[in-house]
């Protein structure tokens, strides 16, 4: 059986990516940290359509679980191949770095780039067996300009952008891809805090994104036909930077 994870699955734009691949025929893993109630309303939506999924509860940025819970389900489920990994879990805690404590630094960095490197490990060894995976990796317009406030998250971000380059290049020859995808202002609970007015004015299309545009974007890096695109950073940001 083919299958997909998504790290934080949830909501936002993994939630709108967890119910694309399930449109397109994969069996769907909704990871999630804490968040109970919105996993299962994911989990429904997909039930919905005749999709097929589970819910795989882990935090992402706690090596010893990702071991624990994602190392125990590809153990025990040999039939069922995950051709698609799609990190997409992350956090954002800004502050001026000036005034930035260590803790605001170490979790970003632990959830947004650390996290990548625990779960893309476990899942890259049965692709290899396999010859054939994606990873998508989601970033972020931060982690390509870097954005005041944000030294931590444009850090992170901007480390995932070098991983995906780097394996990418390490895993080429056995089929498997790596990209990331690099949203701009996407209407999700991460940007609900921002001025929408004033930002559109800066966005060439003047409006945010939609979690759908970004998870059609996931999509098209996941399929088939997608296979000589590799080591790339698409953007999805309206016009805003390219």
């Amino acid at each position: 059986m083919k299958c997909a994870l998504v790290t934080g699955g949830s909501r936002g734009i993994g939630k709108a990516i967890c119910i694309k691949l399930a449109e397109l025929g994969y069996y769907v893993l909704i990871n999630y940290k804490s968040n109970a109630t919105e996993a299962e309303r994911t989990l429904d939506i997909i039930k919905q359509i005749n999709g097929e999924a589970e819910l795989l509860p882990f935090d992402v940025a706690a090596k010893e679980q990702v071991q624990e819970v994602l190392g125990k389900w590809i153990d025990t489920n040999p039939d069922k191949h995950i051709e698609i990994l799609v990190n997409n879990a992350g956090i954002r805690d800004d502050s001026l770095l000036a005034w930035m404590s260590d803790e605001q630094w170490d979790n970003v960095l632990d959830t947004n780039l650390n996290s990548f490197f625990y779960t893309t490990r476990l899942v890259l060894n049965s692709m290899m067996m396999q010859k054939y995976g994606r990873i998508i990796n989601i970033v972020s317009l931060s982690g390509l300009k870097g954005l005041p406030g944000q030294t931590n998250y444009s850090a992170a971000k901007a480390g995932v952008i070098g991983a995906t380059k780097a394996l990418s290049q390490e895993v080429g020859r056995q089929g498997i891809t790596v990209n990331a995808l690099a949203p701009g202002f996407i209407k999700t609970d991460m940007t609900e805090g921002l001025d929408e007015k004033e930002l559109r004015a800066l966005i060439p299309v003047r409006r945010f994104g939609l979690p759908e545009e970004v998870a059609h974007a996931a999509a098209f890096l996941a399929s088939r036909e997608a296979a000589y695109i590799t080591g790339q950073v698409l953007s999805v940001n309206g016009g805003l930077y390219s």
